[in-house]
């Protein structure tokens, strides 16, 4: 590591912003150690990415990291000490919303390209999959059955074809029509059947359920096609009849799959799901800034960014409304809070009870601490519009889906929205795939960076360890995500597929 102090000796901690009143250790921290640069003595052992105070905190004074109120001390904490549960917690933190005070303004729009596969209606893809989308949970074994007939030496003769993907969930039936449950459902299904990540698209249903394949593509104003087909269990004659029935209609939409081939595409068909998952305390000091860099230099080249996880922006979400690109698009973000609050409550829980036993253990103890650090993955750039779950994404630059924060549903809802590409950055380490997407992996720390080397795509320790600048691990980041979205294939995609990555969220009674 570098000398950042000028006092002759690599730093221990690291105050992110002058004015807060916590630290955050680089490494394990002894009792009884000397902070020279704020001349605090550690009075506990600090465990590495914890935070310790470096002046005394009075009881439900707030606590300061990033520059902004993570919680308040729930008693009083002297210099020194370690900065967790036991002595920080929630409270009513005043937000300024100030909506539109400070959209970033223009940038000098650019002409990168990369190597994409057009599709014959003008979608680009990053990928070539064929997929069997079942509408309900009892038709989700067969389409699985169908999938397996094509692995292996089975796709020889189909080389331009990356394989053949099942879409199997654990909904469709027993809900009520129109509502809420079923709708979220109907999206997630379109939106992957009309991907440009797979050539071809067989839709499989059982036949009596309430999602039947005709009820789909009615509500979703799909239809059948060269791309799409269609198959019901119950007309075909049951599970071995639909399976082989299955089976000769994908043989004929790889055949067309494979006429596909890779040719130079604007950025800017690029649309960029952005996801954190199994975070620590570096994730918002290292990887999620260093993915924001990246994503400014795809809006400046007029791609897509979505930026997600509604309840993990929450506590931040007054950085996101003074970027918004109109008063509208600020109001929809905090509608969506509202939502939030409202659907927590009612189900007996806390939006702000969000950080999972990981999360805690890499160093952060409150929801306000964690939606600080996420928020940094959508740059710097306006924020032009503000999409609900798994809607299909249209406008240009930094947007917003409104997901939860569980990864696969977060994820599933991007990806049906159009996102071609994702980026995923963690710091406990993750090994979801979410195919039919290719998913870059960006550690925040060198240290399960190389524990877990066979699933993590890039380094972002390398800023803790001050060999790169935030600025250069981004424009690594920007890269990498061209040279995947042309082709190269990521860490998950050597380990095969994905498919249990596939969680449509569920809302609404099941009856």
């Amino acid at each position: 590591m570098r000398d950042r102090t000028g006092l002759g000796h690599t730093p221990k901690v690291i105050r992110l912003k002058e004015g807060d009143n916590v630290a955050v250790a680089l490494e394990a921290i002894a009792a009884n150690t000397l902070l020279d640069e704020y001349n605090v003595t550690c009075r506990e052992k600090i465990p590495k990415a914890h935070k310790v105070s470096i002046r005394p905190i009075a009881p439900r004074e707030p606590v300061r990291k990033y520059g902004q109120v993570i919680g308040f001390a729930s008693r009083g904490i002297e210099s020194g000490e370690h900065v967790h549960l036991h002595n920080l917690a929630m409270g009513e933190v005043g937000r300024d919303y100030e909506i539109g005070r400070g959209p970033a303004g223009g940038r000098k729009k650019k002409t990168a390209t990369f190597e994409g596969i057009v599709r014959k209606d003008g979608r680009v893809g990053t990928r070539n999959y064929v997929g069997i989308v079942a509408t309900v949970s009892c038709a989700s074994s067969a389409a699985r059955f169908i999938a397996d007939a094509f692995r292996g030496p089975a796709m020889t003769e189909y080389p331009n074809v990356d394989g053949v993907l099942s879409f199997g969930h654990g909904r469709g039936c027993s809900t009520v029509p129109g509502g809420e449950g079923l709708v979220l459902l109907q999206r997630v299904l379109a939106g992957y059947a009309c991907h440009p990540n797979l050539a071809g698209v067989l839709i499989l249903g059982l036949g009596c359920e309430v999602n039947e394949v005709g009820c789909l593509m009615a509500a979703m104003h799909l239809e059948e096609s060269a791309s799409i087909r269609t198959l019901n269990i119950q007309k075909a004659g049951g599970t071995r009849a639909s399976v082989e029935q299955g089976i000769r209609i994908v043989r004929e939409l790889l055949a067309d799959a494979d006429l596909a081939r890779r040719s130079p595409a604007p950025l800017s068909r690029l649309v960029v799901g952005l996801e954190c998952g199994g975070s620590d305390a570096f994730s918002g000091m290292t990887a999620n800034p260093a993915l924001g860099v990246a994503v400014d230099r795809l809006v400046e080249h007029g791609a897509t960014a979505i930026l997600s996880e509604t309840p993990e922006i929450y506590g931040a979400e007054h950085l996101l409304t003074r970027r918004a690109a109109t008063p509208e698009v600020g109001e929809k973000l905090l509608r969506r809070i509202r939502w939030w609050e409202n659907y927590t409550r009612r189900l007996g829980g806390e939006i702000n009870n969000n950080p999972t036993p990981g999360n805690k253990a890499g160093g952060l103890t409150t929801i306000l601490e964690k939606s600080l650090g996420a928020v940094a993955k959508g740059g710097t750039t306006n924020l032009v519009e503000v999409y609900q779950y798994a809607e299909p994404v249209t406008a240009k630059g930094l947007v917003f889906m409104d997901t939860p924060g569980n990864d696969p549903v977060s994820v599933t809802g991007m990806i049906a929205g159009g996102a071609n590409m994702l980026c995923f950055t963690t710091g406990r380490g993750s090994v979801c795939g979410f195919t039919p997407v290719p998913t870059v992996k960006v550690a925040s720390n060198t240290e399960m960076y190389e524990h877990m080397a066979e699933d993590m795509d890039a380094n972002c320790g390398t800023i803790v360890d001050g060999e790169k600048s935030v600025g250069e691990m981004g424009e690594e980041i920007f890269r990498l995500i061209l040279d995947t979205a042309s082709g190269k294939p990521t860490k998950s995609e050597h380990f095969g597929l994905w498919e249990g990555d596939f969680v449509p969220w569920e809302t609404g009674p099941v009856l």
